[in-house]
C-alpha cells in the first residue's frame, strides 16, 4: 500500500493512548514512544473496561490496545470503542501471530496490529500510518488473514458470503471495481493505473465505500470482498454486480 505523506513540521503530534494490563509493558511503550517527537502519550489504561473513560478524558487519535487483558479484553474494547462517534483508530498489540484474534480485531474495526517485540521505529511508523489513514497490515499478513477468513466452517461461511454479497451489491459499478482492487491488496496508485482514474478519484471512491458500508478501513473492505467470494474471479464479480439491484 502507498506510504502516507509525512507530517509537516507544523503538524501537531499524534495523540496516543496505551492500554495494556502489564505495567512494565506500558512503561516500556511510554518510554519508547514518548521519545518520538511526533507522538504525544496522552493517557494509559490497564483494562478494556477503562477505555471509554480514557478516550473521553484524553481524546487520543490512536489507541494502542493489548488483546489479552482481564475484565474486558482488547477485542471487546475495540468493538465497543469503534461504535462511538468520532472514535480514535485502534492498533491491537499482541505477543504472537494469532490469526483468529487479529481477524476478529480487524472485523471489530482495528486498523491493524503490531507484535510486542516489534522494533521501536516500526511501532512509531505504525502509529503514524494509522493516524494518516493507512492500515498497518503487511501484504503477507493480509493474505494469511484472508485465507483464514475463507477457511471458516461451511455453514458459517455460506451465511457470511450471502451477507457480504448483499452489501457489495449496494455499491455502484465503479465502487465495486475499486473495492475489488482493494481486496486484491492494490494501492491507490495501482488502482488508479488499472482503472484509468486519478489517485484523488480513487481516494474519493474508497471514502464513499467506507461511508456507504459503514466500514472503518481498507482492510475491512478487503475482508468484505473475500467474504463475498469474489477473489480474482471476474465472473464472480459480474454475478455479484448483477444481484441486489432494483
Amino acid at each position: 500500500m502507498s506510504t502516507p505523506t509525512p507530517p509537516s513540521p507544523e503538524a501537531r503530534p499524534v495523540r496516543l493512548a496505551i492500554v495494556d494490563d502489564d505495567p512494565l509493558v506500558r512503561a516500556g511503550l511510554i518510554l519508547m514512544l514518548g521519545g518520538a517527537g511526533n507522538i504525544d502519550i496522552v493517557g494509559e489504561g490497564a483494562d478494556g473496561t477503562e477505555v471509554a473513560a480514557l478516550v473521553e478524558r484524553s481524546h487520543p487519535d490512536v489507541v494502542l490496545m493489548d488483546i489479552r487483558m482481564p475484565g474486558m479484553d482488547g477485542l471487546a474494547a475495540t468493538e465497543a470503542l469503534r461504535h462511538r462517534p468520532g472514535a480514535p483508530e485502534v492498533i491491537v498489540l499482541t505477543t504472537f501471530h494469532a490469526d483468529e484474534q487479529v481477524l476478529r480485531a480487524i472485523r471489530a474495526g482495528a486498523a491493524g496490529f503490531v507484535l510486542k517485540d516489534t522494533p521501536p521505529a516500526q511501532i512509531v511508523d505504525a502509529v503514524l500510518r494509522v493516524a494518516a489513514g493507512e492500515p498497518v497490515l503487511s501484504p503477507a499478513v493480509t493474505r494469511r488473514l484472508m485465507a483464514r477468513a475463507a477457511g471458516h466452517p461451511a455453514d458459517d461461511g455460506r451465511d457470511r458470503r450471502a451477507r457480504a454479497r448483499r452489501r457489495f451489491a449496494e455499491l455502484g459499478d465503479r465502487e465495486q471495481d475499486v473495492a475489488s482492487a482493494v481486496g486484491r491488496g492494490s494501492s491507490n496508485a495501482e488502482i488508479a493505473a488499472e482503472l484509468h482514474l486519478s489517485v484523488a478519484t480513487v481516494k474519493t471512491h474508497v471514502s464513499r465505500i467506507l461511508a456507504r458500508l459503514d466500514l472503518n478501513n481498507r482492510v475491512q473492505i478487503a475482508l468484505l470482498v473475500h467474504d463475498a467470494g469474489l477473489l480474482h474471479e471476474a465472473g464472480e464479480h459480474d454475478e455479484v454486480r448483477g444481484t441486489g439491484r432494483a
